[in-house]
């Protein structure tokens, strides 16, 4: 296989990574590369570095190739050009704070600092999407991603940025504290003193619980209401929704639609095609040309 046409795309999250080559002339994965490993997220830089190149050396092994180029998606905040993380106060990776995380991923797989890109996950996200899923035919777009955290990111002619709504001022405290996973199992403790263990569960009772679809409206009109703004102030084409609440997006799509449409929002709202890969297909996609080499750190 020729290296030069094959670059690896990698999704760092706070418990996994997830690791695959990706063919930069068909736009696809070599689903026999694909590697996932579970990430102790708490541990020492070394158990946590060593774990990562183990899943990266795995996925390149699977399909014969050199280690060559590598895209990685990374939370932040972080200088993604220099390598170095700052994530701190949410109890995962705080051993890297202050670290050229770069440099010791460069140093384990002895390759070179250059060889590696580092961006922001949240913008790897909708990179994906445009370079090949469900926003390649866009110049102007919207992203978010919905789960544990809220991913936002802009798109306009080639550019994509992060841009961080997700500690933005919303409702009675934050855009995060409304739009995640907790804000589903809190509000579903409220009305029935029960727990439930995710979004997934919750949305298996939509058809027989009201209790649990009007938790779904909440959600959809609140959503709407960052998505109105959020929209106002980039004037997008389109809004790609991905994550893993996207997953039950039939559950409150429509509603965010309809509430959408009567603020005189008509952009179509596009559910993620390649969802969870969508970010390490933007990460290995950043390689592909001068355009997606200019997603931004924070």
């Amino acid at each position: 296989m020729n290296k030069n046409k094959y670059v690896m795309g990698i999704d760092i999250g706070g418990s996994h990574i997830t690791a695959a080559v990706l063919d930069m002339q068909q736009r696809n994965i070599l689903k026999n590369s694909y590697t996932r490993e579970r990430v102790d997220s708490h541990g020492s830089t070394g158990q946590i570095i060593h774990t990562w190149c183990n899943a990266i050396k795995a996925a390149y092994k699977k399909v014969g190739i050199q280690i060559g180029h590598l895209g990685i998606a990374m939370p932040g905040p972080f200088d993604y050009d220099k390598g170095i993380s700052y994530i701190a106060g949410n109890d995962k990776y705080a051993a890297f704070y202050g670290l050229n995380v770069k440099d010791m991923l460069a140093s384990e797989l002895q390759i070179g600092r250059e060889q590696i890109m580092m961006s922001n996950d949240a913008a790897c996200f909708l990179a994906g999407e445009v370079f090949a899923g469900e926003a390649h035919a866009y110049q102007h777009l919207i992203g978010i991603t919905l789960g544990t955290g809220l991913g936002s990111a802009v798109y306009n002619e080639g550019k994509v940025n992060d841009v961080n709504l997700w500690c933005a001022p919303f409702l009675d405290g934050i855009t995060e504290d409304y739009l995640s996973t907790r804000w589903f199992l809190k509000r579903y403790y409220e009305l029935t003193g029960f727990n439930i263990l995710n979004v997934r569960e919750l949305a298996k009772l939509y058809d027989d619980n009201q209790t649990v679809r009007k938790i779904f409206a909440e959600f959809s009109h609140n959503l709407g209401i960052f998505l109105k703004k959020f929209h106002q102030d980039h004037e997008a084409e389109a809004i790609v929704i991905g994550g893993n609440i996207a997953n039950a997006s039939s559950r409150f799509i429509p509603g965010v639609a309809k509430y959408l449409h009567s603020q005189g929002v008509t952009s179509p709202i596009h559910i993620s095609e390649l969802n969870e890969d969508a970010a390490l297909v933007g990460a290995a996609g950043c390689w592909a040309t001068q355009t997606f080499k200019t997603i931004e750190k924070i």
